[in-house]
């Protein structure tokens, strides 16, 4: 379809739709001025047509190209217009364009027309080049400037480019500033402009005119600029300063002011500084106010020794790189009656011993204190108003005013009008100036009485008789010894044995608590060895001085002993018609005891006797028992089975048969074990008669370790497989065997 209509646009060819469609006053040829401005009309054209548009006139093709031209309708007609872009040159554009204007109805019938249009030139002013085209110039000139060109104008003649005609320009005001005669456009200065004394700013006004007197004006402002070619100086008379001590940070001492040539007056322009090291000032670099900036001590380093402070000032009249100027100013530093007096210490103590002479000196505190002021009048000081529990009475200041305290009193600790709190004096003693402010101190000394051995201890007896048994453990209480001390306060007295109570197995079967004094056993006593200790008890006390006594410990007899018998173990054999009352097979019992009479043992058949066959005689009272039959035998009726009989006898040391006092102690016994086999005369073809004798049982115990534990259980396996062979030899032995014996009638007791 595009190409079809194409075709028809070129061929002007009526379309299929039989309608009238044609351009009235198209095609045609028409003028425009150049730089004609948007909405500007070209030409009006009208169109016939029978049918509705679909297409209404519109510029479809231009040569050359351009979109500088529309087609605008305003019923009746349509006006070809300019849009104003591009804006029409005739120096930079084509002078003519060919429009090509197409249109169509609604039966497809369609038409296209041309419209020349021709650019005519117009006589235009010169315009200007670079920021003058747009703006106003702000030129800059530094004071002290050569003379010469501070700028060039750059404008143009549209009709004249290469400027082939020779444009003028003019500059008002002329003076001090020229446009160049020789170099079009250039502004020169014709002076040396000085910032404190000239004009500050100079409008300009520019004019280009071209060869047909049409001109255009230029806006050109000149500073002249400040540099710092200008030396600040001060203004400030008073250099020397006297201030006093331990000023308070952010006082003022005073202003410093300096004035800047260039600045015309305006101190804000200048910047103080402190050009020397220095931390006791500051200054404010906007208005040179200088305050302390840190307390000053007078009587510290360095200003003890040179109370005089010098700091340079410096003023700059700019931040950096600025020109400056300096001042000195000298600072005396005056004392002031600031400190009390120092002490080494505030709390001394001092130990006296109780018996310190009179007039002893006890401290000397004019030793101790100093006053750091400088000044003579304000370091001077005198000790005053001792106080406390004691002074006056015991200590004194002497001289008055002075710092020696002096003992004038009485330190016994042993005399009842001693009044110190354990000997100890509290006393207090001000140190003050005598000057203004009169600034003071409390000393507080704290007098502590040493005490002095002066006595040794005393036991309340010489000697001590203690009773004890020698059945009492160890750690049992023997008895206690007590010594006094006059010395006061009393601090402890320590005892000791000195010599006795050594025994064969011990140096000391006694232990005395060395703090209580108390007599204690450190091992069991035998009242059978030793009846009686004589012990020497020494008593300390904390200075060493020593006292002694006598100490006698009598053991006290104890029953603590076992009856011991021969023989203790014995094996008898006695006929089953034994008579009774008789001694069996002559047996005899002999026993002893260490802390008991021949008549104090008591004899019992303690187990085993069945039928009570057997007695003991005599049962008591001697040391020498038999064993006599009591009831006979009796197998035939079934009254005795057992033919082997075991007797545990028992003997005891309680009885006492001759009337003495029974030992201190528990009874004791003694065991004796007897075997007695019962036997029928004629069974046998031996009879027993061994002659009694001591038999001593030994009694083995196997002990091994447990790292050895493979030794019993070796020897278990051992026994256990030996008596698996004798075993099965047995039984094979029995089994194959050939010869047996027949039973034979019985021999043996039933």
């Amino acid at each position: 379809m595009v190409k079809v209509r194409l075709l028809f646009f070129l061929l002007g060819v009526i379309g299929p739709g039989g309608g009238t469609l044609l351009y009235n006053g198209l095609p045609s040829t028409t003028t425009v001025q150049e730089n004609t401005p948007a909405g500007t009309k070209v030409y009006t054209f009208s169109v016939n047509s029978t049918r509705a548009l679909t297409v209404p006139p519109t510029i479809i093709n231009s040569s050359p190209l351009t979109k500088a031209f529309r087609v605008d309708f305003s019923p009746p007609q349509y006006n070809v217009v300019t849009t104003g872009t591009p804006p029409l040159d005739f120096e930079t554009m084509p002078n003519s364009f060919e429009l090509q204007i197409y249109m169509e109805d609604d039966s497809e019938t369609t038409e296209l027309q041309t419209l020349t249009v021709q650019l005519t030139n117009v006589n235009e002013p010169p315009v200007f080049l670079g920021s003058l085209a747009n703006q106003a110039v702000t030129i800059y000139i530094v004071e002290g400037s050569p003379k010469g060109i501070i700028y060039q104008v750059l404008a143009s003649d549209p009709e004249d480019p290469a400027n082939t005609l020779k444009a003028s320009y003019s500059l008002t005001p002329s003076s001090p500033f020229t446009v160049s005669s020789t170099t079009l456009g250039d502004i020169e200065s014709t002076k040396i402009f000085d910032y404190e004394t000239d004009q500050r700013s100079y409008p300009l006004t520019v004019t280009v005119t071209d060869s047909g007197g049409l001109s255009v004006n230029g806006s050109l402002t000149v500073f002249i600029t400040n540099i710092n070619d200008e030396t600040p100086y001060f203004i400030t008379t008073t250099t020397s300063f006297t201030i006093p001590e331990e000023q308070s940070p952010g006082t003022i001492l005073t202003n410093i002011t300096a004035v800047d040539p260039d600045a015309a007056g305006f101190v804000s322009t200048l910047y103080y500084s402190i050009n020397t090291p220095n931390q006791y000032f500051s200054i404010n670099q906007l208005t040179g106010v200088i305050q302390i900036a840190k307390r000053i001590d007078r009587e510290a380093d360095p200003f003890r020794l040179n109370p005089v402070i010098t700091i340079d000032i410096k003023v700059t009249d700019r931040p950096s790189a600025g020109q400056s100027n300096y001042t000195t100013l000298t600072i005396t530093i005056q004392d002031i009656n600031d400190n009390p007096p120092l002490c080494k210490k505030y709390a001394y103590s001092k130990a006296v011993p109780e018996t310190e002479t009179n007039g002893a000196l006890i401290i000397d505190l004019s030793n101790e204190c100093t006053d750091i002021d400088v000044e003579t009048q304000y370091n001077i000081f005198n000790f005053t108003g001792l106080s406390g529990l004691g002074s006056n009475e015991r200590f004194q200041l002497l001289p008055s005013g002075s710092g020696r305290i002096v003992l004038t009193g009485n330190l016994d600790y042993e005399d009842p009008n001693n009044i110190g709190v354990g000997n100890e004096y509290s006393l207090t003693v001000k140190v003050q100036d005598i000057a203004y402010p009169y600034y003071s101190q409390n000393i507080y000394v704290y007098v502590k009485t040493i005490p002095i051995n002066e006595y040794p201890p005393v036991f309340n007896s010489s000697s001590y008789v203690f009773n004890i048994s020698e059945l009492a453990p160890p750690s049992t209480k023997v008895g206690q010894v007590y010594a006094t001390d006059a010395d006061y306060p009393y601090i402890g007295i320590t005892y000791k044995i000195v010599s006795g109570g050594s025994t064969l197995q011990t140096s000391s079967i006694f232990w005395m608590n060395p703090t209580t004094g108390a007599l204690l056993l450190a091992d069991y006593a035998d009242y059978e060895t030793t009846r009686q200790y004589q012990l020497v008890v020494e008593a300390t006390d904390s200075g060493s001085k020593t006292s002694t006594c006598s100490v006698t410990v009598n053991i006290l007899e104890a029953n603590d002993e076992k009856p011991i018998c021969t023989p203790n173990s014995y094996t008898l054999s006695v006929p089953v018609d034994q008579a009774t009352g008789s001694n069996i097979q002559n047996f005899k019992l002999t026993c002893t005891d260490r802390d008991s009479g021949y008549t104090s043992f008591q004899y019992f058949i303690n187990s085993g006797n069945v039928n009570n066959h057997f007695t003991l005689s005599p049962s008591a009272g001697s040391n020498i028992s038999r064993l006599i039959l009591a009831n006979p035998f009796d197998y035939t009726n079934g009254v005795d089975k057992i033919w082997n009989y075991k007797l545990m006898v028992d003997i005891t040391d309680g009885n006492v048969i001759s009337g003495s006092p029974q030992p201190i102690g528990i009874v004791q016994t003694g065991t004796v074990t007897l075997y007695i086999n019962v036997y029928i005369p004629g069974l046998t073809t031996t009879t027993t008669t061994t002659t009694p004798s001591v038999i001593y049982v030994v009694s083995s115990k196997n002990v091994y370790s447990d790292s050895a534990w493979y030794v019993p259980f070796v020897a278990t396996v051992g026994a256990l497989l030996l008596l698996g062979f004798l075993g099965l030899l047995g039984y094979l032995i029995a089994k194959y065997c050939p010869c047996r014996s027949s039973p034979k009638p019985d021999t043996e007791m039933l």
